[in-house]
């Protein structure tokens, strides 16, 4: 499903107004970002294809073991069980979402998706403000991951394992489809949680970043 329709106009809304309230108690500038994956991931296509491709040579190597059916087609029996396993591989890792985290493996999309994170921190240029109390809120939901980067003013006064609640009730909201409501709710424990570690807001405080929530692709 394309980013756009797990986001309705409705939670779009709330997302800004969650930001608007939680940025009306301290100093700190909330950056929702989302993407529907933070890579195109070929290693999983080229990996399912191989193995693909061997188990359609070991089915052959099966069947004639048990039935002597190369006969003149021997060419045949060669290629073709490893071209339709590659074949098939391929269009099944791309089809089952499941599958294709699996693939790729745990270690490749933490690394990607981090990647990802800090190109959106630049992008949306979190570290613009005055006193660099930027908070990046970066959502890939292909992964299930999230990650959240702080800018140096944020990271003086919040560890990064204090954010660890916030991105596991993130994680499960896009888990049950519902990114929405979870990303709404994450924002506003962002808030509680940057006034406890007394992040404030100052007198003459503006809205240096927009509060929408940004949609990508990638």
């Amino acid at each position: 499903m394309k980013v756009e329709q797990l986001f309705s106009p409705a939670d779009r809304e709330a997302i800004a107004v969650a930001v608007r309230e939680a940025e009306g108690q301290t100093a700190g500038e909330i950056v929702p970002v989302v993407v529907e994956a933070s890579d195109e991931y070929e290693v999983a296509t080229w990996r399912a294809a191989a193995l693909g491709a061997l188990m359609g040579s070991l089915g052959a190597a099966v069947v004639y073991g048990l039935a002597d059916l190369w006969s003149t087609f021997i060419v045949g029996w060669i290629a073709l069980p490893a071209t339709l396993g590659a074949a098939a591989g391929a269009l099944v890792v791309n089809l089952w979402p499941a599958l294709r985290r699996a693939v790729i493996g745990r270690a490749i999309i933490e690394r990607r998706v981090m990647r990802r994170a800090r190109q959106a921190f630049l992008e949306e240029e979190v570290f613009s403000t005055r006193d660099r109390t930027g908070i990046l809120l970066f959502l890939s939901l292909f992964e299930h991951q999230v990650v959240v980067l702080g800018d140096t003013g944020i990271n003086a006064r919040v560890q990064q394992s204090e954010w660890q609640a916030i991105v596991d009730g993130i994680v499960a909201g896009m888990r049950r489809g519902t990114p929405g409501p979870a990303l709404v709710e994450a924002i506003r424990q962002c808030g509680g949680l940057l006034a406890r570690r007394g992040v404030e807001i100052r007198p003459d405080d503006t809205n240096e970043l927009a509060n929408e929530v940004r949609l990508h692709e990638r």
